[in-house]
């Protein structure tokens, strides 16, 4: 099969596209990866490079510039590329392990940055929040981006990454720019929906709460789940 161009790839599954509209943390490693090296050559498209890269990535141990050589697509221009981005995230990344955020209560949400961003956007967004075993947040994503008032999500798009991440169970979150802090119909049925596909998965949909300006509502303590 020739290699994949980017203009063949659907616009939504483009790297960059996703990283303005969902932001960098909705991207997996070789998406990422695939931004950074821009593209691919005839023998090779972009994506079956950076899936390479991807799959020799582990915390701590980065690929040096001579393994990087050995990848077939990658020349001195892309490794170097690679290994300015490896010593950057060295020098700027976070230097201490921060605890990690145990859910409880629907406000302990309000501890995820991200959340508490959505709570003034003028668009409706919808985040899943994945957690662990302990409840201890994993990842936190937004999954789609709406209208003034609306935004619709699928299941399957809310549990492909909870799936990678081997989450015990998630948490979905989204604003209400209006600052009505009630569940619409709409919300309470892709409650349900989540939480059936939840059962399914065997990824436990703890609560879909709705934050405001003025704070948050849990469906599970109004009683939908």
């Amino acid at each position: 099969m020739p290699p994949k161009r980017m203009n063949e790839i659907d616009p939504c599954d483009r790297p960059r596209e996703k990283i303005a509209q969902k932001g960098a943390q909705a991207l997996k490693d070789e998406e990422l990866i695939a931004i950074i090296l821009d593209n691919g050559n005839k023998n090779c498209d972009v994506f079956s490079i950076s899936r390479k890269v991807a799959e020799l990535m582990e915390k701590n141990n980065l690929p040096s510039y001579e393994t990087l050589l050995n990848i077939k697509g990658i020349g001195p221009a892309k490794s170097s590329r690679l290994i300015a981005c490896f010593e950057l995230a060295r020098r700027y990344g976070t230097p201490d392990i921060l605890d990690p955020i145990r859910i409880s209560e629907p406000e302990d949400i309000l501890q995820i940055p991200e959340v508490i961003d959505i709570g003034h956007k003028l668009q409706e967004h919808f985040l899943c929040i994945t957690l662990n075993g302990a409840s201890e947040v994993i990842m936190a994503r937004i999954i789609t981006m709406g209208l003034l008032n609306h935004s619709l999500v699928h299941p399957r798009e809310v549990f492909a990454d909870a799936i990678t991440d081997r989450a015990a169970a998630i948490i979905c979150v989204h604003n209400h720019p209006s600052g009505n802090p009630e569940p619409s119909q709409a919300d309470i049925t892709v409650t349900k929906q989540l939480c059936e596909a939840g059962t399914i998965l065997g990824i436990q949909l703890l609560d879909h709460i709705i934050i405001t300006k003025g704070g948050v509502n849990s469906l599970r303590s109004l009683g939908y789940l």
